[in-house]
This record gives structure tokens, sequence and C-alpha cells, in this order.
């Protein structure tokens, strides 16, 4: 028996959505193949991105404490170098407001035990505050930084407890990455820190090269006064257009 064209066309699509129905990977894969996933609404996106995260703690699991670790350890160092180029800026602005080896460490000390506060309690619920919100505090911390290396000569005693009050604003930029991946249960601490020791290498490695390039390129210079006002403005005009454009 001959069938008429709406009939074929009816099996044909029955055939492809029970296809997918089965194989809901390939209806992803061929989604992501013609562009960025789109959702009906907020709801459809909070769940998709939902199912991604229990899968990944599933896969989590499956895996060695060793390999967890260092999956985490890289994902804090890749959090900073390449995709961090804020929490980069950041930290140069600390790094061109003194020379003095006991002020930086001191700036750098309060920034780190900042966000490790606020890290620590974001992924275990006890702060919660939209990226929409932290984000463009964020590029403000930089635009601050950059504008007090270039009104004042010296570090100001007040320096450090401004850098640890923006290093709780850059703790809950850390969680809210953080929270993308998903922390399993079984290794929730082991594997916060390990994320957290990742951000310290990566901001130790961004002052080193910082320190070794100044060295070599202006080896003739005996401070960093010349550098200084000019590195802080190119780090404020960034830092405020990041900001501004998080506001549009």
């Amino acid at each position: 028996m001959r069938l008429n064209r709406v009939s074929f066309t009816l099996i044909l699509l029955f055939t492809s959505l029970t296809a997918n129905s089965h194989n809901p990977e390939r209806l992803v894969i061929s989604e992501i193949e013609r562009g960025q996933l789109t959702f009906e609404n907020d709801q459809i996106a909070a769940e998709y991105n939902a199912a991604l995260k229990r899968q990944r703690i599933r896969r989590l699991n499956a895996m060695t404490w060793i390999k967890k670790v260092y999956i985490f350890i890289k994902a804090g160092f890749e959090h900073i170098i390449p995709q961090g180029i804020d929490h980069i800026l950041f930290v140069l602005g600390l790094f061109f407001s003194t020379l003095k080896f006991r002020s930086l460490i001191l700036q750098v000390s309060a920034f780190t035990l900042a966000h490790s506060i606020t890290l620590a309690l974001a992924a275990l619920g006890f702060v919660k505050l939209q990226l929409s919100v932290v984000e463009p505090l964020i590029f403000l911390s930089v635009v601050w930084v950059a504008f007090e290396n270039c009104l004042f000569k010296q570090t100001t005693k007040w320096r450090p407890l401004i850098v640890f009050i923006f290093g709780l604003l850059h703790g809950l930029g850390f969680a809210a990455l953080l929270s993308q991946y998903g922390l399993p249960k079984d290794n929730f601490i082991s594997l916060l820190l390990a994320f957290n020791v990742g951000v310290e290498i990566g901001q130790l490695t961004v002052l080193l090269v910082a320190f070794i390039l100044i060295r070599l390129i202006f080896r003739k210079y005996k401070s960093n006064n010349q550098l200084k006002i000019p590195a802080s403005i190119l780090i404020g005009i960034f830092g405020l257009y990041w900001f501004i454009e998080s506001l549009i």
C-alpha cells in the first residue's frame, strides 16, 4: 500500500521524536551545533544547568581523590590565569602600589584571607549574592585600587583593610564559579581547599611574572614610581570600562 505525503511526514516526525527521546544527547549535540542553547524561560534554564551540575558531581564521585584534587587546583588556577583578567588587574594594582616587600605581602595576605573566608561561607551556603551584583563591585575594586595608586605617593596605613574588604567581594566571585562545578559532599573541605590553592598559585604567578618583567625591562629604575601612575591609569580605565559595561 502506498502512503500519501501527509502520512509519510507524520511517520518521519514520529521517528525523529522517538529517536531523540531515547538519545537526549543527540538532541543537545544538534542544538549546540546550531548555536548556543536557548530555553523557553529561566526555570527551564535553571533545571538544565542543575542537571549538568548533578552529572558533573557523579563523574567526580567516580574519580580518585588525587584526580579530584588536581582538577580543582587546576580550576582555581585557570580562574586567575587566563580567565580572571579582573582579578589579575586587581593583583597588579597591589603590585604597582609599592615595591616594598613587606607592604606587598601584607596586602596580598589580607586579600587572600578575605576571599578565602567568603569563598568558604558561600560554598557552605551561609552567604549568597547574585553575580550580577558582585561583578560590578569587583570591577569597582579594580578602579579604586588604581585611583589610590595615583592619589597617594606612599601606601596608606588603611590600604590592607580596604584590600581585605575588596577581597570579600572577590571571594564571592570565586564562589560563583565554584558553584557551577559542584562540590561532592564526601570531599567538600579538601576540594574547597584545592580550589583555593589553585587561586593562590595563580595570584603568586601573576606577581612573580610582573616582578621579573619589570626588573628585566626597567632595570634602570630603582623604584616603580615612574611606572606606578601610567600602569595604574591603564588598570583603572579597564576596570571602569567593565564596570559601565556590566551595568548596561
